[in-house]
């Protein structure tokens, strides 16, 4: 076999590559710093179990078609809210598992301050995997993980993104009556290379990292990086990581055609930010992050009745949760720049190369003016 999906389709979820029986696939960085999956030859059966259960050609059925329950949520911890890069949901799902004595996987920072996915089996771990991490996670043998711990029985919660949680069910095939799941609505994942020149030009040894310090503000945001001998902190709207994210230069070619990006999901819940909340119930607006949750399904209805009394919450009209919050069924559009921003990686600096990106070139000036000056005339003409 040569490929499982075209790369432009592929989302990196890895399973393919857990469910290889002969051990065949890897996942290699291509030249834009995301893993996509390359096919021993010489050791491939032709089983094409890896083209079956890759979550874009797999299309999973929802078994439990509930109406989906959309709540506003703020923690009334306003410790672990302020820790969380919204309102605090995540902290008491994960402690309502650990509490059955069972396992968390999710997204955290491994010693390099690279993103990957591991497990946590403590309440004093749920740190590592607390607020958001802009960076395409590595996933690696963890679908191998999860399902020993399934088999053992194990209560197991598995967060990640649409994507992510496709892959995983596929990989499974079969539904674990304590497997519980929950994704978020995700803008899109940026390239782990991109990170790594970004964070790797900071001087000193980094401490810690955070991409949604609350410092300004929920609304306004910040990236946080703190190293032996200095503190850095800036804006959504000035730190370039940040910049390159949202204006949509250093995300992964399939975020630009999601076909996971859905109201309903085969998720248990669906956590994100509550954007807008100031413009629908100014009760729920502090400017220190509310929460978005949309139970997907009957189990995540029954876990969220063993934690709601963490909350300050009500249910919410649907529409209006996802007003403001467009990115739940809608991919983020392909900037024309992003050729651009990954053609000259290797070359600038990593604030020079988001500048550079960002900066119009002539003939993008004068189509400008030629807009304006046309506008005027209608205008003008009546």
């Amino acid at each position: 076999m040569d490929r499982i999906i075209e790369p432009i389709l592929c989302n990196g979820c890895h399973a393919c590559y857990a469910i290889c029986p002969k051990r065949c696939i890897d996942m290699i960085q291509n030249e834009e710093g995301f893993l996509e999956p390359s096919i021993d030859k010489d050791k491939c059966i032709e089983c094409n179990l890896c083209t079956t259960t890759c979550p874009v050609n797999n299309d999973l059925t929802i078994d439990d078609k509930n109406k989906l329950i959309s709540i506003v949520a703020i923690n009334k911890d306003d410790n672990i809210r302020e820790k969380s890069s919204s309102g605090g949901v995540f902290t008491e799902i994960a402690n309502y598992i650990l509490d059955k004595n069972g396992c968390v996987y999710g997204a955290g920072f491994n010693n390099n301050f690279e993103v990957e996915h591991m497990k946590i089996t403590d309440k004093s771990e749920i740190y590592k995997l607390q607020g958001s991490k802009y960076v395409q996670s590595k996933i690696g043998k963890i679908f191998l993980e999860v399902e020993k711990d399934l088999k053992k029985n194990k209560f197991v919660l598995f967060t990640g993104t649409p994507c992510q949680i496709e892959g995983l069910k596929s990989y499974l095939g079969k539904d674990y009556e304590k497997l519980y799941t929950q994704d978020i609505i995700c803008h899109g994942v940026p390239s782990p290379k991109a990170w790594k020149k970004y964070i790797g030009e900071f001087k000193g040894n980094i401490k810690d990292i955070s991409f949604r310090d609350k410092t300004f503000g929920w609304n306004k945001f910040s990236m946080k990086v703190e190293s032996d001998n200095s503190t850095y902190l800036n804006t959504l709207d000035k730190d370039t990581f940040l910049q390159s994210f949202l204006k949509n230069f250093n995300l992964r070619n399939s975020c630009y055609n999601c076909r996971f990006k859905k109201l309903n999901r085969v998720s248990d819940i669906t956590l994100a930010d509550f954007w807008g909340i100031e413009n629908i119930d100014k009760k729920y607006f502090d400017d220190k992050g509310t929460s978005l949750v949309i139970l997907q399904s009957y189990k995540g209805q029954n876990l969220y009745q063993q934690i709601k009394n963490k909350f300050i919450s009500k249910e919410i009209n649907l529409e209006d949760a996802i007003k403001y919050n467009t990115a739940i069924n809608k991919s983020v559009e392909l900037n024309k720049k992003r050729n651009i921003f990954f053609k000259n990686i290797d070359r600038y600096k990593y604030d020079d190369l988001v500048q550079k990106s960002i900066k119009e070139t002539n003939i993008e000036k004068i189509i400008k003016i030629n807009q304006r000056i046309k506008g005027k005339i209608k205008r003008i003409l009546g």
